[in-house]
């Protein structure tokens, strides 16, 4: 185990940072063996069979085409759980348990609401929020059936109902039903900002769930506000991730459709990249 632990650091110098590289070492055995790092520190004296080192030699190759490592190990960890993931998906990032936590925090983990996901991608926010509140009813949607196959995996995987439906958020039909929070992590990179992106997340990541274009950048939000004015119940809540260049617009653009208590939170990084209204 500490020779195949040697052998992907040697492999992938120069690559990545050194405390990427390491995390990845663990990363790949863990998944390999199934043990926690600290068994893996105990056992580092352990022998991969010819499999295991072929599996390691795939992982390898794939890494230094730059694929993400959620991609190569099909899997993630998101808000304490466990998220299949493939190409279909955006892979969950730090910044969206941010939000989660914040609707976590602002509700009664007791309560029984009403809880739409627009875009929910690999489910990650509607799953953790039906984790978060199991009282509650948690839908979803999203345009592509591969990535509803993957969350209705991941829902499965974590024991948790959500009902799933193939909607088009820009052509979105009447619903009867009335949420009491809505919530969406859109597509909000515009394309003029492809240049800044790694290539890791660029050529793998699905673009459809990434990008806008440069002379709308407010598509989804615009569209996501006026549908969020007719089906949220009253005093209902609408939670955005955003682009964190884009707060202030998306702030008077849910002024101007009468949301109230409008609040800009910044990541971990320092960036705005989070806002809640009420409808008033």
């Amino acid at each position: 185990m500490k020779t195949a632990f040697l052998h992907i650091q040697s492999e992938l110098q120069g690559l990545y940072p050194e405390t990427e590289i390491r995390n990845f070492s663990l990363l790949i055995i863990e998944k390999l063996t199934g043990l926690s790092r600290t068994e893996i520190i105990v056992n580092k004296n352990t022998h991969f069979s010819n499999e295991q080192h072929q599996e390691i030699e795939s992982f390898i190759e794939k890494l230094k085409k730059f694929v993400p490592i959620q991609y190569i190990l099909g899997e993630t960890e998101f808000f304490g759980l466990t998220f299949n993931v493939n190409d279909s998906v955006l892979i969950p990032r730090p910044e969206t348990e941010e939000l989660v936590d914040w609707i976590r925090n602002e509700n009664d983990r007791n309560g029984s609401y009403q809880i739409l996901d627009i875009g929910t991608g690999s489910g990650c926010i509607a799953i953790s929020l039906k984790y978060v509140f199991p009282n509650s009813t948690v839908d979803a949607f999203d345009i592509s059936e591969k990535a509803l196959v993957v969350a209705q995996s991941n829902a499965n995987l974590n024991q948790l109902q959500i009902n799933f439906s193939k909607v088009d958020i820009l052509n979105a039909p009447d619903f009867a039903a009335k949420w009491n929070i809505i919530v969406s992590n859109p597509p909000y990179i515009t394309e003029q900002e492809k240049d800044e992106m790694l290539p890791n997340v660029l050529d793998n990541e699905p673009h459809v769930a990434l990008f806008v274009p440069d002379n709308d950048p407010l598509l989804f939000y615009r569209q996501i506000t006026h549908f969020a004015q007719q089906q949220l119940q009253p005093n209902g809540k609408i939670y955005f991730e955003i682009n964190r260049e884009a707060g202030k617009s998306i702030m008077k653009l849910l002024h101007e459709m009468g949301f109230c208590e409008i609040e800009i939170r910044k990541d971990i990084s320092g960036n705005d990249r989070m806002v809640r209204a009420i409808i008033s």
